[in-house]
């Protein structure tokens, strides 16, 4: 309990449970994939997880422009 928040304890509870009915009722298995993808991705160590640097860096790549001043170094 100590490697994730309430939070995404309540994600992966709810997503294993609507994970393990996909997967007896009809046989599919992504769901769950899905679900243990994100409790690996959402552990917290020292107040940051995966997840959290997954957003920033795709924040900072692709959804924010990126601004650049060039100046001439000699003025």
């Amino acid at each position: 309990m100590w490697l994730w928040e309430l939070r995404d304890l309540s994600a992966i509870g709810i997503g294993l449970l609507l994970s393990l009915t996909a997967l007896v009722r009809w046989g599919f298995a992504l769901p769950l994939v899905g679900t243990a993808l994100y409790a690996f991705l959402s552990i917290r160590v020292e107040d940051t997880n995966i997840l959290d640097f997954l957003r920033c860096a795709v924040c900072f790549l692709f959804l924010h422009q990126q601004y650049f001043l060039w100046r001439d170094p000699n003025a």
